[in-house]
């Protein structure tokens, strides 16, 4: 069965596994007439794709995606429209190491989902570079998320993010009450997706020290939606919040979802916490915006800010301590492979590709 996501009207489907034949995706909701501008997505793909940098893996894929269905050329060779249909796309997985999995079909990779997955799929799962559990099957999510970033785009919504932290280091924070799209465009054209470039080079120098350690690092996306209409979402189960962190939960190693102010609303006093409104103009805004654009699950007009959390990479190198699960007997693992120091870099178009199918699932 494949991993599925639905809200509304908007229904995405993701299949496939790391080291099969390919992995792919089906997005059903894009409204009919919906422009897809290819260059475009290609870039917004290519920001997520292995091999870029040194503290990505050294995987090597292309992943151009084949577009099977749902869409029609434009007179514009670059452009497409949605036909309203399902959009299905597949993405072929090219450079393989299976044989660096041969040793470990029945280890428990220490932070991995090979023991849970032994167990849900009755000892069926393929544990080749992880699967479908694997990182890998966020190539189709951006995929689907960079069509609805263009649909939202078209309809005076944008969205971005950047690497808000790793290892101790801290890049600068969107300001939560004039967040502009420059902002996004200035990480966005980052290898290291952060706002203060000095910033980014301690991150990778850390990075860096941390794979030459055989270890990794986690690390703090931080991503922003301006121009969201106000009055949209519901309360309790089918707010913005838990829409958002429904999908965002699906990508690979997020542990944490925040929203605003997020588990800083802990240490503060209600009259910290509150935002004033005032009228600006016509305009309902808030002087403060702690609340990250959401009020009882239904955008306010401000900007809404989120942050995702992520482990580090558990493939180290380093020799830890498991079990075979299939004998039931104690032993030690070295992982071998090519692997992500730290997967916070290429998460950012994840987190945004994640946000934009969720917040265009509240407006098809």
């Amino acid at each position: 069965m494949p991993s599925v996501w639905n809200n509304r009207n908007l229904h995405l489907s993701i299949f496939g596994e790391s080291h099969g034949g390919g992995i792919g995706v089906v997005l059903d909701g894009i409204p009919g007439g919906t422009k897809i501008h290819l260059p475009a997505l290609r870039e917004f793909m290519e920001r997520r794709a292995p091999g870029r940098t040194s503290t990505s893996t050294q995987r090597k894929e292309s992943d151009l995606p084949e577009i099977l269905s749902g869409a029609l050329p434009g007179e514009d060779s670059e452009d497409l429209f949605a036909c309203g249909t399902p959009i299905a796309a597949v993405i072929r997985n090219t450079d393989t190491h299976s044989k660096d999995y041969s040793q470990m079909s029945a280890l428990a990779r220490p932070g991995h989902g090979d023991y849970t997955g032994y167990l849900r799929y009755n000892g069926f799962n393929d544990v080749r570079g992880g699967g479908h559990f694997s990182a890998r099957l966020t190539a189709p999510l951006v995929f689907a998320g960079g069509i609805c970033k263009q649909y939202l785009s078209q309809r005076g919504i944008e969205i971005g993010a950047h690497v808000q932290s790793i290892g101790g280091i801290s890049d600068l924070p969107f300001d939560p009450v004039k967040v502009q799209a420059a902002d996004f465009k200035t990480a966005a054209s980052r290898l290291m997706p952060v706002l203060d470039e000095d910033a980014g080079k301690q991150m990778v120098e850390t990075i860096e020290k941390a794979r030459m350690e055989q270890d990794s690092l986690g690390g703090i996306v931080e991503a922003a939606v301006i121009g969201m209409p106000a009055g949209i979402g519901d309360p309790m189960f089918g707010g913005i919040e838990n829409v958002v962190s429904s999908i965002l939960f699906g990508i690979p190693a997020v542990k944490g979802v925040s929203f605003g102010e997020g588990f800083g609303f802990g240490k503060m006093f209600g009259s910290e916490a509150n935002d004033p409104f005032y009228m600006d103009g016509g305009e309902v805004k808030t002087e403060t915006n702690h609340a990250g654009g959401i009020l009882g699950g239904i955008t306010s007009g401000m900007p809404i800010v989120i942050r995702a959390a992520f482990k580090p990479t558990p493939s180290i190198s380093r020799p830890q301590k498991t079990i075979d699960y299939v004998n039931r007997t104690d032993t030690v693992l070295e992982i071998k492979g090519r692997h992500d120091p730290c997967v916070v870099p290429r998460a950012v178009p994840c987190v945004e590709a994640a946000l934009a199918v969720a917040m265009a699932s509240f407006l098809v």
